[in-house]
């Protein structure tokens, strides 16, 4: 009989899973060139093919978490890991826009019950005293995969054999990585007294205030990061008249920040409270775009800036996984999660780009900017009127 795994153990190896799902989501946007040349995409395809995945993905994690909160966690994530890698595989034989944007969707499919599953299923094996801990190590791994990882794995291969076999390599992870959650993550137990989760726990989730309040904080949150992410560089480059190099510094700066944010201020929020925690984690991302409009600021100045100022996925870790959790009925947290998701995935993930790329034609680079900034001082808002969900040290009986 083999010993139970340590929360630990269990958050590093669903880390792992987590990182893997964003390289697979991630990487038709880091070969994003040479699917252009190949497959002689135009940048409008290449938009779209993101936005399916997004769209996609916010739908099947919510109907999937869903299902999970009533069959099981595994018997949702470990068979999902194994098709999501195999499509990521199948991208590779992609011949045209079609093909790839069919693949892509279906990848998108595959790929969003893992992102819920993944997390209610380190909820359900943390003391509530490690929850904020575990989490956000589990979150930081897509930061980390997604920010700094993952461009350089796909490029390198892509340079190197082509982008099919990009796409090859990256789905090889997920396939390991399902066995080792199918031997060695437990199954979590059922809590005493869950009802069984189906439309009327749906219902359940969709009644509370806080839960819009977070599906709201989820939504501008998708907006701050595509407003920024998409037109920064571009601002930098045109408006600032910064090089490459010093334009890649900067962002990897941030992203680094990111991880480490995301890796401490969940943890943090074990000992302060979710809502301070999401309050100052939403104040310091909405200082960041603001950074970029101070006259004169260079890029000596923007690279420590940015990566002290970037506290976006410290947002997602609280807004979308833990605050939804707590606030979910026993035993639905999977369908909080997928619940919050389609306000970042599908509508924040497609508002961003569009209304930024609107405000850009209507104004001027600095618009998104603004946009993002608009964004977080939203969040703020929405944290003020959130009740706080930290657990007590004593263990969670009933209802949450």
């Amino acid at each position: 009989m083999t010993s139970r795994p340590s929360e630990t153990t269990v958050a590093l190896i669903l880390a792992g899973c987590f990182g893997t799902v964003m390289l697979d989501r991630m990487e038709q946007l880091f070969l994003g060139p040479d699917l252009e040349r190949s497959l002689h995409l135009s940048p409008s395809q290449i938009g779209l093919l993101a936005g399916a995945v997004s769209v996609c993905w916010a739908i099947s994690t919510f109907i999937f978490g869903m299902v999970s909160d009533r069959v099981g966690r595994k018997r949702v994530l470990v068979p999902a890991m194994v098709v999501f890698s195999l499509l990521s595989w199948v991208s590779g034989l992609a011949r045209n826009f079609e093909e790839m944007l069919l693949i892509r969707a279906l990848l998108g499919l595959a790929e969003g019950p893992c992102w819920s599953v993944i997390m209610a299923t380190m909820e359900d094996l943390s003391t509530p005293e490690r929850r904020g801990r575990n989490v956000g190590i589990v979150v930081c791994a897509g930061s980390l995969v997604g920010s700094a990882i993952g461009p350089v794995f796909a490029t390198q291969i892509a340079a190197h054999f082509g982008w099919p076999a990009a796409f090859f390599a990256a789905g090889v992870p997920g396939l390991i990585l399902a066995a080792v959650v199918a031997r060695h993550v437990p199954e979590p137990a059922r809590q005493p007294h869950a009802p069984r989760a189906g439309l009327a726990a749906a219902r359940a989730v969709l009644a509370s205030r806080d839960m819009w309040l977070c599906f709201v904080a989820a939504l501008m949150l998708t907006v701050w990061i595509f407003a920024f992410n998409a037109f920064a560089p571009l601002f930098m480059s045109q408006t600032k008249g910064f090089s490459g190099t010093q334009i890649g510094w900067i962002l990897g700066a941030s992203g680094l920040g990111g991880f480490l944010y995301c890796l401490t201020w969940p943890a943090l929020s074990d000992r302060i409270g979710r809502r301070p925690a999401l309050l100052t984690a939403a104040t310091i991302a909405t200082l960041l775009p603001l950074l970029f409009l101070v006259p004169g600021i260079d890029a000596g100045l923007l690279i420590p800036a940015g990566m002290l100022t970037s506290a976006g996925p410290a947002i997602a870790a609280l807004a979308m996984v833990l605050v939804p959790m707590e606030l979910a009925p026993v035993g639905q947290t999977a369908t909080a999660v997928g619940f919050v998701s389609i306000g970042g995935d599908a509508l924040g993930a497609t508002l961003g780009p569009i209304v930024g790329g609107y405000l850009v034609e209507r104004f001027d680079l600095t618009a998104p900017l603004w946009l993002a900034a608009g964004a977080g001082l939203a969040i703020i808002l929405a944290s003020l009127f959130l009740r706080e969900t930290r657990p007590k040290r004593e263990a969670r009986t009933g209802n949450r």
